[in-house]
């Protein structure tokens, strides 16, 4: 994958430059994350550059990305405990902290999980899980990335 689009994710994904989106919503864009340490993990990002938190929208628009977040977690639950059956459950987020963009991140949690992190937010997870080649998005998560999808869309219908 290309790196420029990383320096700006929302711009890149209203080009059509984002190769991680996996769908347009309709407030935002569901994207796979960029690591896959815990298969599925997935963002929602927002589809209006500048708007930094949840505050920023207008309530219809800010109901309307909560709504789009509701749909990612739930298609993520869906996939992931179709292809594992040690999956658990999703954990949504809206932090905030890192990247000044508004953006939701969807965790899916697994029984296989480390017994120290397991119970824990994944931000306990070791840094070397964030930053390892085995666990960044690539080919081998063509199947994941497409069981999302397909429950993004069973969902919309």
């Amino acid at each position: 994958m290309a790196e420029g689009w990383r320096r700006d994710r929302v711009g890149a994904a209203l080009r059509g430059e984002n190769p991680t989106v996996l769908r347009r919503l309709a407030a935002g864009f569901a994207v796979i994350g960029d690591v896959q340490f815990l298969p599925g993990y997935s963002v929602l990002l927002v589809d209006e550059p500048g708007v930094e938190r949840l505050s920023d929208l207008p309530r219809g628009r800010r109901l309307a990305f909560l709504s789009d977040m509701d749909r990612l977690g739930e298609a993520v639950e869906r996939a992931c405990r179709r292809l594992d059956p040690a999956f658990r459950r999703v954990n949504l987020e809206i932090l905030g902290n890192k990247d000044p963009f508004l953006h939701a991140h969807v965790w899916p949690r697994f029984a296989w999980e480390p017994a120290e992190v397991a119970g824990a937010p994944v931000w306990r997870y070791p840094r070397d899980r964030w930053s390892e080649g085995r666990f960044a998005l690539g080919p081998q998560h063509e199947g994941v990335r497409e069981a999302i999808g397909r429950e993004l869309d069973r969902l919309r219908a």
